[in-house]
C-alpha cells in the first residue's frame, strides 16, 4: 500500500462522526447498512450523513451498492486488511509478533 492511500483513509477516519459511521458499518459486515439504518442508530442528520458517507467512499473505506431504491454501504474488507498490514509492516523488528513481545514494548514506552 502506498503512503498516499493510507493517509487518505486515516484522514477520512480522523473525524468522530465518520469514525463512528465506519465502525458501525464494519460491525454489520457484508450485510451492510442503509443510510436510514445509520441515522436510526447514530442520530446523524441526513444531509450530514450523506457528506460523511461520500468522504468514506472516496477514501475507498466503504463500498456502496444500489438494491432497488436503497443504497447499501459495506466495509471495503480488502482495504481494511491492507491498512492493518501497512501499520504492522516491519513490526517487532521484522520478527513475528507475539502478545508477550507487544505487551513488553507497550509497557516500555
Amino acid at each position: 500500500m502506498k503512503n498516499t492511500h493510507a493517509i487518505a483513509a486515516f484522514l477520512a477516519l480522523g473525524q468522530e462522526s465518520r469514525l463512528n459511521i465506519f465502525r458501525l458499518i464494519v460491525q454489520r459486515g457484508e450485510l451492510g447498512l442503509t443510510p436510514g439504518e445509520i441515522i436510526e442508530k447514530l442520530g446523524i442528520p441526513n444531509a450530514t450523513l450523506s457528506f460523511h458517507l461520500k468522504e468514506l467512499v472516496q477514501a475507498n473505506l466503504l463500498l456502496v451498492e444500489r438494491q432497488s431504491r436503497h443504497l447499501i454501504y459495506r466495509p471495503n474488507a480488502s482495504l481494511v486488511q491492507d491498512l492493518s498490514a501497512f501499520l504492522l509492516d516491519n513490526c517487532c523488528g521484522g520478527q513475528p509478533c507475539t502478545p508477550n513481545k507487544t505487551l513488553k514494548k507497550s509497557k516500555a514506552i
